[in-house]
């Protein structure tokens, strides 16, 4: 059977492929820069392909619980259209449309401000507008930002990568492996939690099986890794989230109006993550959301995704989300104009977050589009003695990266990833042609073996 128009969108019904357009209003925008700018494109349920240079991830439709695959691709450096793929669909509701695009604009920054940002940064930086950076990668969810900013923290790399994705495996198996009546509540009060303990506890023993059988991967090397994300200051932030009085579904938040369109009753679909063609591939779900997480025990959780600490923070946030203490929509509309005095409201609510110390506020600051704090870790400490000559210490390099970069303002930020990502690359090669599992790889024994090598060769 031949395409057909559905909504704006070609749906093949021959393969079950629905193909979107988004138009792209700045003529310089390159999707494999877009995507390979930051390391949250290596973590999963993303998945960049070298070959194609086309970025692969479910992503999640406000219609239904299921989660799509989707393609993402770019036919020309110049051409004004990116081509968005959506699999496992025979068609989609004009309100899916909506969503899978904007989640797409959201990872890509793809908007008349970004434009405007990236056109105002390259003024002020002709390296950056040489090579056509200024768009840092980020999920299509806060949420996603959030909880993946919390796993950058304290931890070594390929454990970041890890955590990710067993998160992922994590989201199929409860798809699969229970109703979505147990686990997605819609928002539960908190004796609505406590009654639920004890069916909770019977499902945890079906995981926990199913875990035993079937341990996550370690990708945690013996040596020493790149610690992109220790928190030179490991405060604590009190669990005081903020009360909000209405409750909204992220996704849905994102979408426009629903038509009578239908969309094909398909299994949640399965996501091939290896990207290496001589290992067996490893099927994983999507980035779970909230309403996955709310409803988990903390140790369960902590032991299937080898979260540690970390497990007990991202229930606390889930829960917050779903039992509406925390708006993200309310607080991304805090950020109107990314000005001052929205960067010290939007900071005085993430750090009411439980366990949100400065660096993981800084992190999802960035990601929600602020650009004039830099958060400082021991690989900035690194940077500024290799690039700056500054010998700056824990407690001096929140002033140092002030000083520095302070004659790009309001984009410290973009100017300091900009020296950095383009060091990493220098040493490791350029990340959009790295295999996934290849990832893993950016530590600090390598780079120093790497840089090592050099010295000696150029001796």
């Amino acid at each position: 059977m031949g395409a057909e128009e559905a909504n704006g969108g070609q749906a093949d019904r021959s393969t079950g492929v629905v193909h979107l357009q988004l138009p792209l209003n700045d003529p310089g925008f390159n999707l494999e820069t877009a995507v390979c700018s930051h390391g949250l494109f290596m973590m999963a349920p993303n998945r960049w392909d070298p070959a194609s240079k086309s970025l692969h991830r479910p992503l999640r439709l406000p219609t239904s619980s299921s989660s799509l695959p989707v393609r993402i691709s770019h036919p020309s450096p110049s051409h004004p259209l990116l081509l968005v793929s959506v699999f496992g669909a025979s068609s989609l509701s004009s309100q899916d449309q909506h969503a899978i695009l904007a989640q797409v604009r959201r990872m890509l920054r793809i908007s008349d401000e970004n434009d405007r940002v990236i056109r105002e940064f390259h003024k002020l930086h002709a390296g950056a507008k040489e090579r056509g950076f200024g768009r840092v990668f980020r999920s299509p969810t806060l949420f996603e930002d959030m909880v993946k900013c919390i796993l950058l923290c304290n931890c070594q790399w390929p454990r970041t990568l890890s955590m990710a994705r067993s998160l992922c495996e994590l989201q199929l198996e409860l798809k699969l492996r229970t109703s979505h009546e147990d686990f997605h509540p819609k928002t539960p009060e908190a004796k609505e939690l406590k009654r639920r303990k004890g069916k909770k506890k019977k499902i945890m023993v079906k995981l926990e099986t199913k875990l035993i059988e079937d341990k996550a991967e370690s990708a945690e090397g013996g040596n020493s890794e790149i610690n992109h994300d220790n928190q030179p200051n490991n405060s604590q932030g009190k669990e005081t989230p903020s009360s909000t009085p209405l409750c909204m579904e992220e996704i849905s938040n994102l979408c426009m109006e629903e038509t009578s369109n239908k969309l094909s009753t398909v299994s949640t679909p399965l996501h091939d993550l290896s990207g290496d063609t001589s290992c067996p591939s490893k099927q994983i779900g999507d980035f779970p959301s909230p309403e996955d997480l709310a409803m988990l025990d903390v140790d369960y959780l902590a032991m299937r995704c080898k979260l540690g600490y970390r497990a007990q923070r991202i229930v606390s946030l889930a829960q917050n989300i779903v039992e509406c203490k925390l708006q993200l929509r309310k607080l991304e509309e805090a950020c109107g104009g990314f000005t001052l005095s929205s960067y010290a409201e939007v900071d005085k609510e993430l750090s009411g977050i439980c366990g949100f110390g400065p660096f993981t506020c800084a992190n999802v600051l960035m990601c929600m589009g602020f650009y004039h704090k830099i958060p400082a870790d021991t690989e900035t400490i690194r940077h500024l003695k290799k690039f700056h000559a500054i010998n700056s210490t824990i407690h001096s390099v929140k002033r140092d990266v002030e000083s520095i970069y302070r004659k790009y303002a309001p984009f410290q930020f973009l100017a300091y990833w900009f020296e950095l990502w383009d060091d990493y690359e220098n040493i490791f090669g350029k990340t959009s042609e790295m295999l996934p599992s290849d990832y893993g790889l950016i530590t600090s024994t390598n780079l120093k073996s790497k840089l090592s090598k050099k010295r000696k060769s150029n001796s």
